[in-house]
C-alpha cells in the first residue's frame, strides 16, 4: 500500500499532538496513545479503510517481527520486563525486599536519607536508562514505601536522574552514541584537530538541562519542599496513600503478596548484584566481539558504542532470576507459590507492557508521518546567530516530546544543528550540539509517549500519567533556566555568564515557588 508523507506538513504533528492533548485531559494513556495511532493510520492512507486497516496490521506485526526476522530491541526490552516482574515478585515472595526494608531502617532514618539514596544510586547505575529506572526502582522502593514517600515522586526522581546522568557519562550507552555521532560530525566538516571524545567530555559543561537538572533534584531532596501536583502525592503518601488508588493498581506493584518472615537481605542484595554485574559484563561481552568482528582493536569506549543493551538486560535478567530462585529453594515454597509468582510477575509488568507497546507503535507512525522531519525543517527559519543555540534547544524539545525519542532526535538533529552553526557561525558548534542534546533529554522528560519515563514509572510502580504530570512542572522550571543560558552564551560566549543568569533565575524562581509550599514533614526530615 502507499502511504502519504507530511515531511513538508503541519499535519504531521497532529497524531502526537492529539496523544498529548488526549493523555492531559483524560488521564487515559491507553486511550490516548489509540486515538494518535489511528489518526495517524488514517492520516498515512489518506482515509481509506481497507488501507488503513492494512497499515495498522503491518505497524503492530513490526514491532515484534521486522525484516523476517525478530525486532530483537523491542522483544528484548519486553523480555527483560518479564523477568524482571518475577524477580522483584519471588523477591518479594521470599522477603527479601522486606529484610532489606528493615535493615535499611536501621540505617536509614529519615525520608531525606531514603530520597537521597534513590537519587545517588544513579552513579552505581549510570550504564544505561532503563537499567537505572528499573534497577534502583527495584532496590529503593521498599525503602521510599517504608519512609511514606509517594511512588510519584519516586518515578521523579528515577526518571531525573536516569537520562541527565547518562547524557553526561561518557561509558554509558547514551555517550557511546552521542560520541558516534559527533564524530561523524567532526569528520564530514573536515574538523581533524579535536576528537569525538574530547568533544563530548567539552560539550558535558554546556549540557544546561541536565546539569540543572540534576541540580533541582539535589535541591528537592535537601529542602524537602514540592510543587503543585507533587505536594499532592507526597500530602497523600504521609496518610499512607502511596498512589492513587482509585486508577486501580499501578504496574510492578507487589503489596498482595505475602512475605516470608524468613527472608534475607541477601535475598535481594544477591540477585540485583547478578543483575548489576551480568548487564554490564554482557554489555561489554557484546560490544567486543562486534570489535574482532570487525577486526577492530578493543577500547571499553568502542564496546558501548557496538553493544547489545537489550541482549544484555535479558541475560543480566535471567541470571539474577537463577540466583533468585536458588535462594528460594531453602524456603521450600509450595507449587502454588512458585505460579503464584510467576504470574503476578507477568501480571505487574503487564500495564507498562501494554503502554510501551502502545508507544513504539504511535512512535512508527511518527516516523512514517516524518514529524521529526518537518520540526527539523523549522531549524531553517532566520534568526540571529546569536538565538540559535536556544532555538535549536526548542525545537530539539520540541521534537523528543512529540516523537517520545531523544536518540531520535539526536540522529536528526545533530547533524542538522552541525551544518547550520558551521555556515553561521562556527564558535557556536559546541553549545548548539549541547543545546540540542539537552533539548532531546527535556522533551523526552515531558512526553507521555517516551519509553524512558514509561520505564521510569514502572520502576518506581507509579500510575504512568501521574509521574508525567508531577514531573512537567519541575521539567518547565529547569528548561527556562537552561534557555536562559542558551541565550546567554549566544549573546557572549561566557560558560560562567550563562551559569550566573540561570543561577539567578533559580534563585528568584525557588524563592518565589518553594517559599509558598509549606515543608512535607519536617519532623521527619
Amino acid at each position: 500500500m502507499s502511504i502519504t508523507h507530511y515531511s513538508d506538513s503541519i499535519l504531521s504533528i497532529i497524531p502526537p499532538l492529539l496523544t498529548v492533548v488526549l493523555a492531559v485531559a483524560t488521564r487515559k494513556v491507553l486511550l490516548s496513545l489509540g486515538a494518535g495511532i489511528v489518526t495517524g493510520a488514517l492520516l498515512l492512507s489518506a482515509g481509506e479503510p481497507v488501507g488503513t486497516t492494512v497499515y495498522l496490521g503491518k505497524l503492530f506485526q513490526g514491532i515484534f517481527w521486522q525484516d523476517n526476522d525478530w525486532n530483537l530491541w523491542n522483544v528484548n526490552i519486553l523480555l527483560f520486563l518479564l523477568l524482571l516482574g518475577c524477580l522483584i515478585s519471588l523477591m518479594t515472595l521470599s522477603g527479601g525486599t522486606r529484610a532489606f526494608a528493615d535493615w535499611a531502617e536501621q540505617h536509614i532514618k529519615t525520608r531525606r536519607q531514603a530520597k537521597l539514596m534513590t537519587g545517588l544510586l544513579v552513579f552505581l547505575f549510570f550504564i544505561d536508562d532503563y537499567f537505572h529506572s528499573l534497577a534502583v526502582g527495584t532496590i529503593c522502593r521498599p525503602v521510599t514505601d517504608r519512609y511514606q514517600i509517594s511512588r510519584a515522586k519516586l518515578a521523579y526522581l528515577l526518571d531525573s536522574t536516569a537520562a541527565p546522568v547518562c547524557v553526561l557519562m561518557p561509558i554509558s550507552s547514551w555517550g557511546a552514541y552521542i560520541i558516534a555521532l559527533i564524530g561523524g560530525i567532526l569528520t564530514a566538516h573536515g574538523m581533524t584537530q579535536v576528537t569525538a571524545f574530547s568533544a563530548f567530555l567539552a560539550m558535558i559543561p554546556l549540557n544546561f538541562y541536565a546539569v540543572f537538572t540534576l541540580l533541582l533534584v539535589l535541591a528537592i531532596v535537601l529542602f524537602q519542599k514540592d510543587v503543585g501536583l507533587m505536594a499532592r502525592h507526597e500530602a497523600a503518601a504521609r496518610e499512607g496513600q502511596l498512589f492513587d488508588a482509585q486508577k486501580g493498581v499501578p504496574p510492578g506493584e507487589t503489596s498482595s503478596l505475602a512475605p516470608s518472615s524468613r527472608g534475607r537481605v541477601w535475598d535481594l542484595v544477591v540477585p540485583i548484584l547478578f543483575l548489576v554485574t551480568a548487564t554490564v559484563f554482557f554489555m561489554i561481552y557484546s560490544g567486543a566481539l562486534k570489535l574482532t568482528a570487525a577486526g577492530e582493536p578493543f577500547s571499553l569506549l568502542k564496546a558501548f558504542e557496538n553493544t547489545d543493551v537489550g541482549g544484555s538486560l535479558v541475560k543480566g535478567g535471567a541470571l539474577a532470576l537463577a540466583s533468585a530462585v536458588m535462594l528460594a529453594l531453602r524456603l521450600r515454597l509450595t507449587i502454588r507459590q512458585w505460579t503464584q509468582v510467576a504470574v503476578h510477575g507477568v501480571q505487574a509488568m503487564w500495564p507498562a507492557i501494554r503502554i510501551l507497546v502502545l508507544a513504539w507503535a504511535i512512535g512508527a507512525v511518527i516516523r512514517d508521518m516524518e514529524t521529526g522531519k518537518y520540526l527539523s525543517s523549522l531549524v531553517s527559519l532566520g534568526v540571529p546567530t546569536w538565538m540559535l543555540p536556544a532555538m535549536l534547544f526548542v525545537l530539539a524539545g520540541a521534537m523528543a516530546f512529540s516523537t517520545g525519542t531523544s536518540w531520535g532526535t539526536f540522529g536528526i538533529m545533530l547533524p542538522l544543528a552541525a551544518d547550520m552553526v558551521v555556515a553561521a557561525e562556527p564558535s557556536l558548534l559546541m553549545v548548539s550540539l549541547s543545546a540540542v542534546l539537552a533539548g532531546a533529554v527535556f522533551g523526552d522528560h515531558c512526553s507521555p509517549i517516551s519509553d524512558t519515563t514509561i520505564l521510569s514509572s514502572t520502576g518506581a510502580s507509579c500510575h504512568h500519567i501521574d509521574h508525567v504530570m508531577t514531573q512537567l512542572p519541575y521539567a518547565l522550571f529547569v528548561a527556562f533556566g537552561a534557555l536562559v543560558a542558551y541565550l546567554l552564551m549566544g549573546l557572549s560566549g561566557s560558560t560562567w555568564l550563562a551559569y550566573i543568569g540561570a543561577g539567578i533565575w533559580f534563585a528568584i524562581g525557588l524563592t518565589i515557588l518553594l517559599g509558598r509550599q509549606r515543608a512535607i514533614a519536617p519532623s521527619l526530615a
